[in-house]
């Protein structure tokens, strides 16, 4: 059957959805005969849509899995998604926004009703977004963090971790966002350089209140809640001052000067407020000196009555009020231009303020010791290795991770109160009143947590609990512990580090073997892509222009630390979908007798083929084995370029051309065949529906690609004479096409080429294969002469030990075409001392952006090669 004449992606995408799903082609079973192979996805968010940094990262966990799947194991992609529980409210709180109303107009148990139904309506648009991308997850097994199985694992974790004494409740500095009104981890709280001030203020003493203390803050609205000034206990400005008592400014209370080896004597003036309930190294110092914790601040950062006068104004512009009064009270005294990392809200980006709370905490110190020494004995590998670095350097620095979150989207705190106060934690309201009763003596009425769990506490059982822990059952005890894990590096500390930590706590093993932190997608000028930008590309619309085999082929022979991509580039994919195409097309209508007869290598045997199919096969093994070690490494994009090197280069380029005229032999139909069918096999992983369209037109065994057998490589057909033998063939057409473009030949100019042979050997192999070479490279003669030294006005080239000449006399006018190689060589020597001169200003060098000084010298390096190339192919004229 053939193939039709032009390649239509949506068509065949479409089609091997369906197939695929309702043929459950990539549902795995527990406890069969093949050995596990299990990867969890990073859950996407259900308020999330396919965005490029999806499509690469599940492009990479696709190629993995058919890859294992092929090759004979068990393997499970395990999908599902994440509540993410304040990105998903916010979404619904701006819905009710539009209508008047707050949740708090309608209630929690309301606002939860309408959230859920707002999930069912939209939670899934990203699965079937990455079914669209055709990634091979077990559907069928889709997880929820909030399905009730997974609830009830969070609430196992929660209540283990709890009677261990490792999750307590304190009061202590959280990061908390104003507009969403809830404390945020650390991990939560990005860190970034803003260009602030420092303001020195003049705090008087009592006792001369024209003696003044200057501090320096980067947040005077916060000296409303100071308590004390601290001074290091070395420093001679200041050691006479200990103990003495300062007026505070705009709220005329008395404070001490205290002393505490924490405050560095080269920060501003030495001297620093503080504010024990507004900055964390402040409240410690609090708890060193005792000192009073007044907080100014109402949750949406607007000032309270602790204020004073200030009270009400919202926090930026209560910071323009205080140092105005500062200013007209003659107590300010300058601001300096300073560079100070402000944490944001890693959901609204709104800066994050200090704050004291009551919050539930997990002790972090004792889970991070068997995760870091899993990492260190090489028990968990991260790719690449570098990121080991980070992930050490994290867990040695851990702190207690803030658990709790003022929102109602989430898994609620297993935790319940009675009237005193006192708290019973369980799984269950049923457990907790038992607990209570207990206590009391007594039945007594309980009130549940009002806070939720941060998202991040489900999603770091994601390995297990996707498996119905706490219930060990047939899955969890086949598929855990799953074996690799990819993400991008910003979820290192959030998930991976969390994760790692969970599976030894609870699992009393590791969640995954390997960890491959992937680059950035960025646009074509380095820049992260973002809405923000207006840079950033719809995978959607690529699958739809493109199809999804070139979005997913060209996100990966692109990829490297970093991604640079523009929509261009996707047509690198696409035109590689076409050739695979087209050269299947013209295999298969040569082949039609010969479909679905070479099933195995023992079909092919290597005394019967000519020269061109013996090396195309050894050509394949060991682009086959180059493409194995290159997957099992992680280096997916040089096997993509072996893949596309030899299918289109050595198959396409070289063979089919070779055995056009010989493409009746029913020998070389069946060599045809058989490579194209395993090359199908080899680029499938990274290229799904173009291959298994085409491979469904071999009548093969197989009821999908998806499922057949990865080749193996037999070492019976591995001829490495004939591939050595070959090369010296394609180097030699190459060659003289490269004299030919050189020296202006016309395309449809036929030229004569003596080639004064090494040995007889090789004399004998060209005289074999002269046919081939005459034809590939243009030819109206070909003469074999070991005793030729010298043609005139010919261009000369040494392939090996071959010599090539080319007689260019009446072809070409070659003064003519002398001058101009001349002359090109002349221009090219000045663009080359131009910008070897700019690479050379120190000046230039030190002001460029680095993208531009890595061109410039790209520039540079690829013009010194093509002079050189120039001069040769002057040097080459006999």
């Amino acid at each position: 059957m053939e193939l039709p004449s032009k390649y239509n992606p949506k068509e065949t995408q479409d089609k091997w959805l369906k197939i695929w799903k309702d043929n459950n082609v990539f549902h795995a079973k527990a406890n069969s005969n093949k050995k596990p192979f299990t990867v969890v996805i990073p859950p996407p968010n259900v308020t999330g849509i396919l965005h490029m940094g999806h499509a690469l990262n599940n492009t990479l966990q696709d190629i993995i899995v058919r890859y294992k799947r092929m090759n004979g194991f068990e393997a499970l992609w395990m999908p599902g998604t994440d509540h993410a529980g304040i990105a998903t409210q916010n979404v619904v709180e701006k819905q009710l926004a539009k209508e008047g109303k707050t949740r708090q107009d309608l209630g929690r148990d309301a606002f939860l009703k309408r959230l859920w139904a707002w999930k069912e309506e939209n939670g899934n648009t990203i699965i079937s977004q990455l079914e669209k991308l055709g990634s091979s997850c077990d559907w069928d097994r889709t997880r929820f963090t909030m399905d009730d199985d997974y609830s009830n694992a969070v609430r196992e974790a929660f209540v283990s971790l709890h009677n261990k004494g490792l999750i307590y409740r304190g009061e202590r500095i959280i990061n908390w966002c104003p507009r969403c009104q809830t404390a945020l981890s650390d991990e939560e709280a990005e860190h970034k350089e803003k260009n602030g001030k420092l303001y020195h203020i003049k705090y008087p003493l009592k006792e001369d209140k024209n003696q003044f203390v200057v501090v320096a803050t980067t947040r005077p609205e916060t000296m409303l809640g100071d308590t004390a000034v601290a001074v290091n206990p070395k420093d001679e400005r200041y050691v006479h001052l200990i103990g003495k008592t300062l007026i505070l400014p705009l709220m005329d209370r008395e404070i001490k000067i205290i002393a505490d080896d924490f405050v560095g004597m080269e920060f501003g003036t030495g001297a620093v407020k503080v504010t024990p309930a507004h900055d964390p190294n402040d409240f410690l110092m609090g708890q060193r000196h005792q000192l009073p914790v007044i907080n100014v601040m109402n949750p949406d950062a607007s000032i309270n009555e602790n204020g004073g006068k200030y009270k009400g104004l919202e926090r930026f512009e209560a910071r323009k009020r205080v140092l105005a009064d500062l200013e007209a009270l003659s107590l300010f005294e300058k601001a300096e231009d300073h560079k100070n990392a402000v944490g944001h809200c890693y959901r609204c980006d709104t800066i994050v303020e200090p704050y004291l709370s009551k919050q539930w905490f997990v002790e972090m110190k004792p889970l991070a010791e068997k995760a870091l020494e899993a990492v260190q004995k090489g028990e968990i590998r991260i790719h690449p290795a570098h990121w080991s670095k980070v992930y050490t350097n994290w867990m040695e620095e851990i702190h207690d991770w803030c658990i709790s979150r003022q929102i109602w989207w989430g898994h609620r705190i297993p935790v319940w109160y009675d009237k005193d106060g006192s708290y019973y934690v369980a799984k269950s309201q049923e457990e907790a009143e038992t607990q209570a009763a207990a206590m009391h003596g007594h039945p007594v009425e309980l009130k549940q947590d009002q806070d939720v769990l941060d998202t991040w506490f489900s999603s770091w059982l994601w390995p297990f609990a996707t498996f119905g822990w706490p219930d060990k059952n047939d899955d969890l005890k086949y598929f855990y512990p799953t074996d690799t894990l990819m993400t991008a590096s910003e979820i290192l500390f959030f998930w991976v580090a969390r994760m790692i930590m969970a599976g030894y706590e609870f699992m009393g093993d590791k969640p995954f073997t390997d960890v491959l932190i992937h680059g950035t997608v960025r646009d074509a000028k380095g820049r992260k892509m973002s809405k923000s930008l207006g840079n950033a590309i719809d995978p959607l619309e690529i699958i739809d222009e493109y199809g999804a085999d070139a979005l997913r082929f060209s996100l990966i022979i692109n990829s490297g630390q970093d991604i640079y991509i523009s929509k261009e580039k996707f047509e690198i994919g696409r035109n590689f979908a076409n050739k695979i195409w087209n050269a299947s097309r013209l295999v298969l209508s040569h082949s039609l007798p010969l479909e679905g007869r070479v099933r195995e290598a023992g079909d092919i045997n290597l005394t019967d083929l000519d020269l061109p199919s013996r090396w195309i096969i050894a050509q394949f093994y060991e682009t086959l084995s180059k493409v194995n070690s290159a997957i099992e490494e992680f280096h997916y994009s040089e096997a993509e370029i072996l893949v596309q090197d030899f299918f289109w280069g050595n198959y396409c380029d070289w063979y089919l051309e070779l055995i056009k005229p010989k493409f009746n032999d029913p020998k070389i139909q069946k060599t045809a065949l058989f490579i194209l069918k395993n090359s199908l096999k080899m680029m499938h992983p990274f290229m799904p529906f173009v291959t298994e369209e085409i491979y469904s037109k071999m009548n093969s065994q197989d009821d999908c690609l998806s499922r057949a057998q990865w080749p193996i490589k037999p070492q019976e057909l591995i001829d490495l004479q004939a591939s050595a033998q070959m090369q010296i063939i394609i180097d030699i057409t190459v060659a003289i096409r490269n004299i030919r473009a050189n020296w202006n030949v016309k395309p449809n100019e036929t030229v004569d080429a003596y080639i004064i042979p090494g040995d007889d050997a090789l004399k004998e192999l060209l005289s074999t294969n002269g046919a081939d070479i005459l034809r590939l490279a243009r030819l109206k003669n070909l003469f074999l002469d070991s005793k030729i030294t010298l043609l005139k006005n010919s261009a000369t080239v040494l392939v090996g030990r071959n010599k090539v000449l080319i007689p260019l006399e009446g072809l070409i006018d070659l003064d003519a075409e002398k001058k101009r190689m001349s002359i090109e060589i002349q221009q090219k020597d000045k663009s080359i001392e131009g910008l070897q001169s700019r690479l050379n200003n120190e000046s230039f060098v030190s002001k460029a952006p680095v993208e531009i000084i890595a061109k410039e010298k790209e520039r540079l390096d690829a013009l010194n090669k093509e002079v050189h190339e120039l001069k040769n192919v002057l040097t080459s004229l006999s």
